[in-house]
């Protein structure tokens, strides 16, 4: 009888113990499963010329803090690039051009929500590698016979720059390559493959001592205004708005005056 008593307690007590495991599981099961009042997270996609990565990067940081729960994705190249793909359908909320002609061929085609604003300048710059071993000194050094020259194309912004600038200079350049983007020109005189390049400010300033910049009056023939607009076709309006706000405020203008661009808005 006393071991019966025994048994029925310890039986009791282990079926008490399974009751308080199956209570605790529950919450534990359900604790990694998303809330109904969960916000789902959301992507801005911005296309950006590619002498903003610096500024952009930073800038899309400081968005995403602002903006819990919205992600930034970036996407740089050229402006022509940009622009082709946009009038081709490539989803996109945000378009900054580094000219104005580029953001004509977006506009022109109803593509855009609102009138661009302009929110940066910039010139350009020669780049020579480190030491400048070809020993430049200004833009006329650019027509030497056997110069290693690299320069945008001139349906990017950077090339209309340089052709414009020789143009009024009376220079002829005779570039061994011309590339789709002024990150690539920049590459180029960085890796050795190149004498000098035409860059902007911006970047020579960006690739620390990996290059020396040399400065030229003729320069100031060109300068390039970088405007910024909200697409058709944004997904998300209100967070669009948000980031061309923050691009065109005391912040994005602080950020991108660090980085050398030229005060844009008025």
């Amino acid at each position: 009888m006393k071991r019966t008593l025994i048994t029925v307690a310890s039986a009791m007590m282990l079926a008490a113990g399974l009751a308080g495991c199956a209570g605790s599981s529950a919450p534990a099961s359900t604790a990694g499963a998303p809330s109904e009042n969960a916000t789902e997270a959301k992507t801005l996609t911005v296309f950006a010329a590619a002498s903003l990565k610096s500024s952009f990067t930073g800038l899309a940081e400081t968005f995403e803090a602002q903006h819990p729960g919205t992600r930034v994705s970036l996407s740089f190249a050229g402006s022509s690039d940009l622009a082709t793909q946009i009038n081709q359908g490539a989803p996109a909320d945000v378009f900054a051009s580094a000219d104005t002609k580029n953001m004509d061929k977006v506009t022109g085609t109803g593509l855009v929500d609102g009138e661009p604003r302009v929110f940066a300048t910039n010139t350009l710059a020669i780049a020579v590698p480190a030491g400048n071993p070809a020993g430049i000194t200004g833009f006329q050094d650019l027509a030497r016979d056997g110069l290693r020259l690299v320069t945008c194309a001139k349906q990017v912004p950077c090339g209309a720059a340089t052709a414009t600038v020789a143009d009024k200079a009376g220079v002829t350049l005779r570039p061994v390559s011309e590339e789709n983007a002024v990150t690539d020109v920049l590459g180029k005189v960085i890796s050795g493959e190149a004498d000098a390049g035409l860059v902007y400010v911006t970047d020579v300033k960006s690739a620390g001592d990996k290059v020396d910049s040399i400065p030229f009056p003729e320069a100031a023939s060109a300068v390039n205004s970088y405007p910024i607009t909200a697409l058709t076709a944004a997904k998300d309006k209100e967070s669009a708005k948000a980031f061309i706000d923050l691009v065109l405020g005391s912040d994005g203008q602080q950020v991108l005056a660090k980085a050398g661009f030229g005060a844009g808005v008025k």
